[in-house]
């Protein structure tokens, strides 16, 4: 269960990892994640938070590390209405579950929610909304608690060295 932050439509990869902090480490461009909507977020942000953005979320460039700031800081899923295609199979690489759901403006800055990503169900524990969203297939959502694609492969990898 995490807290809710709320964004709004067309949150773009350049908000969440400003191009200017690129050539840094993933670790400072996490202290500047969203500044330009909210510059209180990266600050606020507490392990186990959720961001709910509107449509097209993590539109523009294919920046991995859009996704990358987001885990650094302990987000553990993003809701929006919509994702951009890009960011959304990123995210999923990186070990962010991101879940589609129509009524994400329902939720609200603060609330506390409830995510069961494969059954496609958030739970607002603030207002006693249960809202339904796109599933995430068991294989990914395995794949995400592994940490991303990487770990998850040598998860894989090692556990076939160990049956040969």
């Amino acid at each position: 269960m995490g807290k809710a932050w709320i964004f709004g439509d067309n949150i773009d990869t350049d908000s969440l990892a400003p191009g200017k902090y690129m050539k840094l480490g993933i670790e400072e461009i996490a202290t500047h994640c969203l500044e330009s909507v909210n510059p209180e977020f990266a600050g606020g942000v507490a392990a186990g938070d959720v961001v709910v953005g509107g449509r097209n979320f993590g539109l523009g460039s294919s920046r991995e590390q859009a996704a990358a700031a987001l885990t650094h800081l302990g987000v553990v899923a993003v809701v929006a209405t919509s994702f951009a295609g890009l960011f959304y199979r990123n995210a999923l690489n990186l070990g962010l579950a991101v879940l589609t759901c129509p009524d994400a403006s329902r939720i609200r800055a603060g609330d506390a929610l409830r995510i069961d990503a494969e059954a496609g169900r958030i739970v607002n524990e603030t207002t006693g909304d249960v809202l339904v969203c796109e599933p995430i297939p068991s294989h990914l959502m395995e794949m995400v608690r592994d940490g991303g694609l990487l770990p998850h492969l040598e998860k894989k990898l090692a556990r076939q060295k160990g049956n040969a």
